[in-house]
């Protein structure tokens, strides 16, 4: 029997949390399902265990998941039985840990399994996305259909945060070498032009002290400065683990000047995607704004959802608790009470997706493009002063010299 932690929500909305012991991990979700909670987060507690670096399984790229179920959707489309067509495709898999979870799905299938259910057993590779749609296209029988549907989404998916990624890359990247720089500047040049400064006598302009007093703090205290950076980034991210610590960075995240947008934006785009992917599946929308919620990787966007479902559950439209939670633009609320009025509300839904994909590319352009010069002058002032501190004693010994 496996450990689990667990935190979920009761019938009222209340959260609680609390460890509960389960064969698999679908079992202990039962459980929870079982006792009225709606699970949040579910996580298998470990005991400790040492690895060698590099010894490890290689983990499934979502890249191989896409080409396995459009690969998959084709056979299935072309009249082979599932378990043969598990069984071809666990055959030709390059990356041993993949080719180990469909040759136990295959197991699964064989021995009486629903491939939903076998799929879940393996949920880092399979999410509860993955596994409601294959359900609902196993039910309605178009699990062909389905699986087209779901790697058109994965797809999108990845494109939109492949475009995420690429704009925190530039600015992470600068940032990282201008630390460098700096870094290698304060700790070996600096000394090298003070010992010649103390040397040579005189008083020193007022920016060489500076930078000078700077270098010798920083070469004496550099240990303890690295202690409390990483002492920081682990209370932060302590901080962030919690449930109000979550609530109040993701609150800043969405107000912060130029990232909130896109965060916001990102956030809408997913929303829809996904909302619209599964009610076009036929997974019913209370299961699908759960699932909904727990992908949103913001808390104040998953409490506006679940705040949604709940509202739903009490016999109200999609459109009014959307409007009232605030995160939500209102044309996007608008476009969703149209498509909830005449009865389109998957279609709707995509095309409001749609539209958000173009409109986080073009603020990830934007960003990019304001934060470039900003940037490359940030990292050019940096280094320039330092250099320029350095010299003003030289160019004031030249002039003495020359006088």
């Amino acid at each position: 029997m496996a450990k689990f932690s667990w935190e979920a929500r009761s019938r009222t909305g209340a959260q609680q949390k609390g460890i509960l012991e389960a064969a698999t991990r679908g079992a202990a979700e039962a459980q929870l399902k079982k006792s009225g909670f709606s699970t949040v987060t579910l996580k298998e507690v470990k005991g400790f265990s040492f690895k060698i670096p590099g010894t490890g399984e290689k983990k499934v790229d979502t890249k191989e998941v896409v080409i396995f179920t459009r690969q998959f959707a084709t056979m299935i489309d072309s009249g082979l039985p599932l378990v043969q067509c598990l069984e071809i495709l666990s055959s030709q898999q390059d990356n041993k840990s993949f080719k180990s979870v469909l040759t136990k799905v295959k197991e699964s299938v064989e021995s009486g399994s629903t491939f939903a259910d076998a799929l879940a057993k393996h949920p880092k590779v399979f999410d509860q996305l993955y596994v409601n749609l294959v359900s609902a296209g196993e039910v309605g029988g178009i699990l062909d259909t389905i699986l087209n549907r779901l790697a058109a989404y994965i797809e999108k998916a990845m494109k939109l945060k492949k475009q995420i990624k690429g704009a925190m890359v530039y600015p992470a990247t600068v940032m990282s070498i201008a630390a460098v720089v700096v870094g290698v500047i304060m700790i070996f040049v600096i000394p090298t032009f003070a010992k010649m400064f103390e040397e040579f006598g005189g008083e020193l302009p007022g920016p060489t002290k500076i930078v000078i007093a700077l270098s010798n703090f920083l070469v004496r205290y550099l240990i303890v400065i690295i202690g409390l950076f990483f002492a920081a980034m682990a209370g932060f991210k302590r901080y962030y683990a919690t449930q109000n610590g979550r609530y109040q960075v993701d609150r800043l995240a969405l107000k912060a000047p130029v990232i909130g947008p896109l965060i916001r934006k990102v956030s809408v785009a997913k929303f829809t995607r996904t909302l619209g992917t599964m009610i076009s599946s036929g997974v019913p929308i209370m299961d699908g704004l759960e699932i909904v919620a727990k992908t949103a990787g913001n808390k104040i966007v998953e409490d506006a959802i679940y705040s949604v479902r709940q509202a739903i559950s009490e016999g109200r439209t999609i459109a009014e608790p959307l409007a009232a939670c605030g995160v939500f633009p209102p044309m996007v609320v608008q476009m969703i009470a149209v498509g909830e009025a005449t009865g389109a509300m998957d279609t709707m839904l995509n095309k409001i997706a749609d539209f958000y994909d173009d409109e986080v590319d073009a603020a990830v352009g934007a960003m990019t493009a304001m934060l470039e010069p900003i940037l490359m002058l940030f990292l050019g002032t940096t280094v320039g002063g330092l250099v320029v501190a350095m010299y003003l004693p030289i160019f004031k010994i030249a002039g003495t010299v020359g006088g």
